[in-house]
């Protein structure tokens, strides 16, 4: 939903193009429903629309590929929802779609979103809803009821997964401590250097020392309150200018310091003249800090030692018996019809708890068993999962059993056990080794 109620099909439309309905003057079940976007599922799944015109997320299909089919139906109201509160931003960023000099904003038929259009909307799709992106182009929190739309959302809905994503230069430290108790789920700084000299080159008219202040307020507020949300990323886009170990090494221990979640790297490919030549595909530079960039994997974290790490150790013997050496890799086994509790043993090999319960259903740390062929080739990714017994702190151990679920064809299978942060991925992703058993059902 753009700032002026129009509803458009994604974030890749910064100009308002592809326009699906008016959240101002129809229900979102009618745009959602509605004839436009009837079509344009029917013609995506013939090969592709001609409405997507200049969309850049559009996919070619290889060739003699078939479209994938989706269903024409996709039930009374969205999952997902963007919602924009500005077009208009505080900084101007060097050559980017969204500063104020492309004229973005004349591209709005409003300057700032009605909170009325903004309840009526959130009441009618939230029910239905998974996650709320409360951002889009321009800065939200420029908006002046934003805050309060945050905490609207989380307490009629709590349910919904909300994100958004702030240059910081918004809101004051007082408001960036109130936000971190409106129940927001996470929220990600983009703040690109790791001092004002290198940051005031993308981020022009920004502030870098009003940023890092108020990212600081909100992990303090969070910390000091014992909250277990939101989630705080610092963002740092790399650049010629701030690709430097030093200036890296920097952000790294200001990160640790002030106390995020998570620092991560972006890659860009724009400007032309700008983006960092270090980090290039293919490069061992890049190779050397893949898990650390933001799109790589969701676990990944450029803060020394708080990238999720851990063994798992699988015990094919009985309990009562001792830990012969050897016995560990003999294959599990399991009758048909009937579950197998195997027994583990998991470390963290990381600087960051593994936590085993909160307030909220993301980012639990369980084992999981995902069920492979002889080969190897995956059959169910989510077969099986076991609880950990509570928190497991930095360099700790835990036994877990994991009910293996009951298989009705004999046969070899493997069994690959890695641990998942629940809703967001795999420590598989992020490098962490895995462990993989032979398991044999008669």
């Amino acid at each position: 939903m753009l700032c002026d109620g129009r509803l458009v099909c994604g974030c890749a439309d910064p100009y308002g193009r592809r326009v699906l309905g008016d959240a101002r003057t129809a229900p979102v079940r009618d745009t959602w429903t509605g004839q436009i976007v009837r079509t344009l599922r029917e013609e995506l799944n013939n090969g592709g629309s001609k409405f997507c015109g200049d969309c850049p997320l559009k996919l070619p299909l290889g060739r003699d590929a078939a479209p994938p089919i989706r269903p024409v139906d996709a039930g009374a109201l969205p999952s997902r929802l963007y919602i924009e509160c500005t077009a208009a931003c505080n900084i101007s960023c060097t050559e980017a779609c969204c500063a104020p000099e492309t004229g973005i904003t004349r591209t709005r038929q409003a300057g700032m979103l009605d909170f009325e259009v903004f309840r009526r909307v959130v009441d009618e799709a939230g029910p239905g809803l998974i996650r709320i992106d409360f951002f889009n182009y321009g800065e939200a929190f420029l908006h002046k009821r934003a805050i309060e739309m945050c905490e609207y959302i989380k307490t009629r809905f709590p349910q919904v997964y909300l994100y958004t994503s702030t240059n910081g230069l918004a809101f004051t430290e007082a408001q960036a401590r109130r936000l971190a108790h409106s129940g927001i789920d996470e929220v990600t700084f983009s703040i690109d250097g790791a001092n004002a000299e290198s940051y005031l080159k993308y981020r022009q008219r920004g502030k870098f020392d009003v940023a890092i202040t108020n990212l600081r307020a909100m992990a303090d507020e969070k910390r000091k309150s014992g909250l277990d949300v939101p989630f705080i990323n610092w963002r740092y886009i790399l650049f010629k200018w701030n690709d430097s170990d030093a200036e890296m090494d920097r952000a790294r221990e200001l990160a640790r310091e002030i106390g995020v979640d998570r620092l991560c790297w972006e890659l860009t490919d724009h400007p032309e003249d700008a983006y960092s030549r270090r980090f290039v595909p293919g490069s061992p530079a890049l190779e050397a800090i893949r898990h650390e960039i933001w799109d790589d994997n969701n676990l990944g974290n450029a803060i020394p030692g708080a990238t999720p790490r851990a063994r798992i150790d699988v015990h094919a013997f009985p309990p009562g018996l001792p830990d012969f050496p050897g016995l560990g890799m003999l294959p599990l086994m399991a009758r048909t019809g009937h579950p197998t509790e195997v027994r583990t043993r998991v470390r963290n090999l990381s600087t960051r708890p593994f936590p085993a319960q909160a307030t909220y259903g993301r980012r639990l740390v369980r084992l999981g068993a995902q069920l492979c062929d002889e080969s190897g080739a995956l059959i169910n990714r989510d077969f099986a999962r076991a609880w950990l017994p509570q928190p497991l702190e930095p360099g700790a151990r835990a036994n877990v059993p994991i009910t293996i679920p009951a298989l009705e064809r004999p046969g070899r299978y493997q069994l690959k056990f890695d641990l998942v942060s629940e809703g967001i991925d795999w420590f598989e992703q992020c490098g962490s080794e895995t462990t993989t058993r032979t398991l044999v059902v008669r």
